[in-house]
């Protein structure tokens, strides 16, 4: 060997030295560090596959989440685009109709008001929102345990007002 590719010898103390220095040390079998490191790859694959399954689980919910929103869009944009003869309010409850030729419409007389003589087709109800959008009437008043959910999480992190009484 030239001197500029001499192997470089460990020089420090033996407890350093990255192979055995002394006859007493103990023999390294390839086919146990072998095994090691195949089973220590077998639990890398399962712990990066678990991982990734519940990533694509993640993302099968947000695809799921994504149609329901650009649905809910369209509904949206229809009820928008439905005519209206007078100036919408929010927190106001409208009633949709469809004339025979398929065009929709609000008013602000439902069924009942027409006293049994509905001149068009019946669509439903729904409330304006503050911020312009549209809830069906049958869902006005339902329970939403979203707000309560939050809390519940807030109290477990630490963070809500009860968190302190434990």
């Amino acid at each position: 060997m030239s001197d500029d590719h001499k192997p470089v010898l460990h020089t420090g103390d033996e407890r350093s030295a990255p192979y055995p220095v002394s006859r007493l040390a103990p023999a390294f079998d390839t086919r146990e560090l072998t095994a090691e490191v195949e089973r220590a790859e077998a639990m890398l694959g399962a712990r990066t596959g678990a991982k990734l399954r519940v990533i694509a689980d993640q993302i099968k919910l947000l695809q799921q989440e994504a149609r329901k929103v650009l649905a809910d869009a369209q509904v949206e944009q229809a009820l928008n685009q439905a005519q209206c003869a007078f100036k919408r309010i929010p927190g106001k409850t409208y009633h949709l109709y469809r004339r025979a030729d398929g065009r929709t419409f609000f008013s602000m007389l439902s069924p009942e008001d027409w006293g049994g003589a509905v001149p068009h087709a019946f669509v439903g109800s729904y409330r304006l929102e503050t911020d312009y959008s549209w809830t069906p009437a049958e869902q006005i008043g339902a329970d939403d345990d979203t707000g309560e959910l939050v809390s519940q999480l807030l109290r477990i992190g630490g963070l809500g007002p009860e968190s302190g009484e434990r």
